[in-house]
C-alpha cells in the first residue's frame, strides 16, 4: 500500500521532482556561492512571479496555458512608451504606466476572450498566434507608425531618420522610485496573489471550475460560459500586464521590439515546472515553479562552463529546459489523463 501511494507521489509530481534533482546537481557541478544565487534568485522572482499568476485563471476554465499572457505585456511596453514620450518622471510615471497598460489590457483581454470562445478546444494554439498577431502589430505601430502617423514627443526615444522608436529606451527615471521604495515590487506580487486567491474561491472562481471540470454540465446549470471565460482572459491579461511592469522597472528599461519574446513560454514552463498541468494548477505551483526554473536558468550556464568548458553550451542548455519542461509536462499530463491520475 505504501509502495503504491509513493508511485502515485511520484507520478503526479514528477516534472518538479526532475527539476530539484537538476538543480541540485547543477549547484553541486557550479559550485555557485549561495549569496550570489540566492540574489540572483530574488531578482528574477521579482521580474516573473505576476507574469505566472496570470496564467491560472484559464487553467481553471478549462483553457489551457494562455500564451497570449505576451499582449499583457505589449500593453505594458506601448504604455510606458507613450509616457517617457510624454516625459512624465517618478511615481506619476509609474502610476500613469500602470492606468494606461491596465486599460489597454481590459480591452485586448475582451478581444481575445471573444476570439478564443470561437475556437474552443484549440485555445492554446489560437492563443500562440494570437501573441505571434499582436507582436506583428505592435512592431508596425512603433517601427512605421511612430514618426509618421503618430506624433513624437521626446525626440531622444527616436532613431535617427525621425521614424520609429529607438531599440532600446531608458525607464532609469522610473526605476528610480522601485530603487527608493524597493517593497514595492513584493507588494505588487502580495497584491497579485491575495486578488488571485480571493477569485479562485469566489463564485465567479466555482463557475470556472465547473466549466474547467465539464463544460456541458456548466451550460445546463445555467452559466454563461462564454462570458466567463472571457472574464478569464481579460484577467490574466491584466495580471500579465502588471507582471510586465514589474520585469521592465526591475531591468530600468525596454528591449522595445524584443524585451516581450519568450515571456508567455518562460511562464508556461515555470508553472509546469512546479507541478501544475493544463487542467489544473495552483499558487503553489506558481511559487515552486518560479524557484525551480529560474534556480536552473541561473546556474546552467556555470554548470556548462564546469563540464564542457564552455559557457554558450549552458546558454542553449536554457531554451533547451524551457522547451523540454512544456514537452514533458504534456506527455505526463496526456499519460496521467489516460492512466487516470489526478490530483
Amino acid at each position: 500500500m505504501e509502495k503504491e501511494k509513493i508511485k502515485l507521489f511520484i507520478r503526479r509530481n514528477i516534472v518538479p521532482i526532475i527539476f530539484i534533482v537538476m538543480c541540485v546537481s547543477m549547484i553541486l557541478i557550479s559550485n555557485v556561492g549561495l549569496s550570489f544565487l540566492a540574489n540572483e534568485l530574488y531578482r528574477r522572482i521579482v521580474r516573473n512571479t505576476i507574469m505566472i499568476i496570470a496564467l491560472l485563471i484559464p487553467i481553471m476554465a478549462g483553457m489551457g496555458i494562455n500564451f497570449s499572457v505576451v499582449i499583457g505585456a505589449l500593453c505594458t511596453h506601448f504604455a510606458a512608451i507613450i509616457i517617457v514620450d510624454r516625459q512624465i518622471e517618478g511615481a506619476m510615471g509609474i502610476v500613469a504606466v500602470f492606468v494606461l497598460a491596465q486599460v489597454l489590457a481590459l480591452i485586448c483581454g475582451n478581444i481575445i476572450g471573444h476570439i478564443l470562445n470561437k475556437s474552443k478546444g484549440r485555445e492554446m494554439i489560437t492563443s500562440l498566434v494570437i501573441g505571434l498577431l499582436g507582436t506583428s502589430i505592435y512592431t508596425l505601430i512603433f517601427l512605421a507608425g511612430y514618426g509618421t502617423i503618430i506624433k513624437p514627443h521626446n525626440p531622444n526615444i527616436m532613431l535617427s531618420t525621425g521614424i520609429g522608436i529607438q531599440t532600446m529606451i531608458d525607464l532609469m527615471p522610473l526605476k528610480q522610485v522601485i530603487v527608493e521604495h524597493p517593497y514595492i515590487p513584493i507588494l505588487f506580487i502580495a497584491v497579485a496573489t491575495i486578488i488571485t486567491k480571493y477569485l479562485m474561491g469566489t463564485q465567479f472562481g466555482a463557475k470556472l471550475k465547473v466549466i474547467g471540470d465539464n463544460m456541458n454540465n456548466a451550460y445546463a446549470l445555467g452559466i454563461n460560459v462564454d462570458k466567463m471565460r472571457r472574464y478569464a482572459i481579460v484577467v490574466s491579461t491584466m495580471l500579465a500586464s502588471a507582471g510586465q511592469i514589474m520585469f521592465v522597472l526591475n531591468i530600468g528599461s525596454i528591449n522595445v521590439y524584443t524585451g516581450h519574446l519568450n515571456v508567455d513560454v518562460f511562464a508556461c514552463a515555470s508553472i509546469l515546472a512546479g507541478g501544475a498541468t493544463l487542467n489544473k494548477a495552483s499558487l503553489k505551483n506558481v511559487f515552486l515553479g518560479v524557484v525551480l526554473f529560474h534556480t536552473m536558468f541561473i546556474v546552467s550556464p556555470m554548470a556548462g562552463k564546469v563540464l564542457f568548458s564552455n559557457v554558450a553550451i549552458g546558454e542553449y542548455f536554457r531554451s533547451f529546459v524551457a522547451y523540454s519542461t512544456i514537452v514533458i509536462s504534456l506527455i505526463m499530463n496526456i499519460h496521467n489523463e489516460k492512466q487516470g491520475v489526478s490530483d
